[in-house]
C-alpha cells in the first residue's frame, strides 16, 4: 500500500508561510502497523519533497500500488481530490483509492464523490489494516466491506454505506512506533535549517469538547496515553538513530496527566538522556511547582490555549478555564523565567471588534514569550462548524483558504474584512513593541523573526511565531 499527502500542497498558504518540515506521523503508524502484519509500504511526503503533481505521479506509478492512501486536512482536501481523480485517469479503475483524516471523517460524502473509493473515518491503524486485508481478498465486495468497522463507501446502488465506528485503540503502547524508516528524516528543517528535532505523540484524545477544535471529534472526548516507559524508550530510540537533542510532543494537551510527565522525567534520567523538549498545556493543568519541574528538567516551551479575554465567551465555547486562571499562569512563567506561548481566537460570532481588542490588549497584559493570533475558522466536524452553517456566517467554502490566517465566516457584528484587520491589528500591536524587540535581541532569537517581521505580518507571521515555539526554540 502506497501512503501519501497529495501533491503540490507545499505551495499551499498552510505551508508556505514557514521553513518548518515535519513528518506525518499519522501516516507513519498507520505504515508500521501495516509492516507489523507482513504488508509492503510506502510513504510520500510530498510537502518536505516539495513534490508537484507530475513528480508525485512518476513516484506513485514507479511503484505500482493496487491501493492508495490519501491523507487528508480540510486545507489540503481539495488537492487530496485532485489527486485521487489522478490515479484513476493514469493509473485505471483497478487501482483503489482510500482517504482518511480529518476531513474526510467527516465530509466522507464529499470524498466519496471526489475519486475515492473507501474512506477512513477516525483512528486509521487497525482500520486500515483490516480494509487493506479484505481489499486483498473480496476487493470492492460491498457485503465484506459492511464487516469493517470505521469506514465509508458506496453500495451497489450508489448509496453511501458508513458501517458502525471503530473502538478506540485503549492501550496505545501496542501501537508499533512510527515507521520513520519509510520518511525523508534528513530533511524535517524548521526556517529552512536542518534541525535534530523528533516529533512524538504521547496521548490521543481530549476530555474538553471546545466548539472550534477537531480533537476531541477525532481522537475522542477521553484521553488515552501511554505508558511513560513506552514513550522514553522511543526517544532513547531516536537519540540513537537520528541523533535527536529535542523532542516536540505533538499531543495538545500533555501536563493533564502529571503522573506521565513525572515518570517521563524519571525514565529519561534513568536512561542517561539529557534531551530538551516543549508541550501544549492547560492554563488550569499546572501550578508554580508543575511549571518549575518542567522547567528543570529539560521543557524549554509550554504553549497554553488561552484564546479570549472575555470569560463569557470562555465559557461559551466550552474551554473550562478562567481569565484569572491565565493572568497567574503567565505571572508564574516569569518568576520563572521560563519560556511560554499563548495562543488567542479572533472573531468569535458574538464578538465586536472592540472584544477582539481587549483580547489583544489582555495577550500584551500576559506578555508571554510569543502570540498565536488566528481568526476563527468552522472545520467540518466540530459543533462551531454546524453552528456557522446553521446562522449562515460561512461566506467561504474554498477548504483551501481554511488556514486560521484568511477569515472565511462573519460574525454577527463585524465582516471577514473586518476581521482580516483586527488580525493585522493584533500582531502589529503585540510584535511591533519596543519592549518586545529589545527582549528579542537580547535573547538572541530576533534574528530569526527579522524577515518575518520585515514582511506582510497580517497574512502569515502567526504560523512562523507559533511553530518557533511549538518545536521548542
Amino acid at each position: 500500500m502506497l501512503l501519501t499527502l497529495p501533491p503540490g500542497i507545499h505551495r499551499l498558504e498552510i505551508y508556505r508561510v514557514t521553513g518548518m518540515k515535519a513528518p506525518p506521523l499519522g501516516l507513519a503508524s498507520i505504515a508500521a502497523v501495516l509492516e507489523g502484519e507482513g504488508h509492503k509500504v510506502k510513504i510520500i511526503d510530498t510537502p518536505t519533497l516539495e513534490m508537484d503533481v507530475d513528480e508525485w505521479l512518476r513516484e506513485v506509478k514507479s511503484w505500482s500500488p493496487d491501493v492508495v492512501g490519501i491523507s487528508m486536512q480540510t486545507p489540503t482536501a481539495p488537492r487530496g481530490y485532485k489527486a485521487a481523480k489522478l490515479l484513476k485517469e493514469e493509473l485505471g479503475d483497478d487501482l483503489i483509492v482510500v482517504a482518511g483524516g480529518t476531513h474526510p471523517t467527516s465530509m466522507y460524502e464529499e470524498a466519496l464523490k471526489n475519486g475515492v473509493d473507501v474512506v477512513v473515518r477516525g483512528e486509521g491503524e487497525y482500520t486500515t489494516l483490516e480494509l487493506l486485508e479484505t481489499l486483498e481478498k473480496h476487493g470492492l465486495d460491498e457485503e465484506a466491506l459492511r464487516r469493517v468497522k470505521g469506514i465509508a463507501f458506496r453500495g451497489r446502488d450508489g448509496r453511501v454505506v458508513v458501517t458502525p465506528p471503530r473502538p478506540f485503540i485503549e492501550n496505545l503502547d501496542e501501537l508499533p512506533w512510527p515507521a520513520r524508516h519509510l520518511l525523508p528524516m534528513d530533511k524535517y528543517t524548521l526556517f529552512g535549517k536542518p534541525i535534530r528535532i523528533a516529533h512524538v505523540m504521547a496521548s490521543r484524545g481530549c476530555p474538553y469538547g471546545c466548539m472550534y477544535c477537531i480533537t476531541s471529534y477525532f481522537w475522542g472526548r477521553r484521553i488515552r496515553f501511554r505508558s511513560p516507559e513506552n514513550v522514553a524508550a522511543e526517544v532513547e530510540f531516536l537519540v540513537d538513530k537520528y541523533k535527536v537533542k529535542q523532542v516536540v510532543f505533538s499531543d495538545d494537551e500533555l501536563t493533564v496527566n502529571r503522573r506521565f510527565i513525572y515518570g517521563f522525567v524519571k525514565e529519561m534520567k534513568e536512561r542517561g538522556l539529557d534531551i530538551q523538549f516543549a508541550c501544549g498545556s492547560r492554563v488550569d493543568h499546572v501550578n508554580r511547582d508543575v511549571l518549575k519541574f518542567l522547567y528543570d528538567n529539560g521543557c524549554v516551551a509550554v504553549y497554553f490555549g488561552v484564546e479570549s479575554a472575555s470569560q463569557e465567551t470562555l465559557d461559551r465555547i466550552g474551554k473550562k478555564i478562567k481569565v484569572e486562571q491565565a493572568r497567574r499562569v503567565f505571572r508564574w512563567v516569569k518568576e520563572l523565567k521560563g519560556f511560554a506561548t499563548a495562543s488567542f481566537i479572533l472573531g468569535f460570532p458574538w464578538e465586536t471588534i472592540e472584544d477582539m481588542k481587549r483580547t489583544v490588549d489582555f495577550a500584551i497584559e500576559l506578555d508571554p514569550a510569543y502570540a498565536q493570533f488566528t481568526v476563527l475558522t468552522p472545520y467540518p466536524g466540530t459543533p462551531l462548524f454546524s453552528y456557522a452553517a446553521r446562522h449562515n456566517l460561512i461566506e467561504d467554502w474554498n477548504w483551501e483558504h481554511y488556514t486560521t490566517i484568511r477569515p472565511v465566516m462573519r460574525g454577527f457584528h463585524f465582516t471577514r474584512e473586518q476581521l482580516g484587520r483586527v488580525l493585522k491589528y493584533a500582531y502589529r500591536k503585540f510584535y511591533l513593541r519596543p519592549g518586545f524587540i529589545l527582549r528579542e535581541l537580547r535573547s538572541g532569537r530576533l534574528k530569526d523573526l527579522a524577515g518575518v517581521l520585515a514582511g506582510e505580518l497580517a497574512s502569515w507571521f502567526k504560523d512562523v511565531v507559533v511553530q518557533h515555539l511549538r518545536w521548542g526554540r
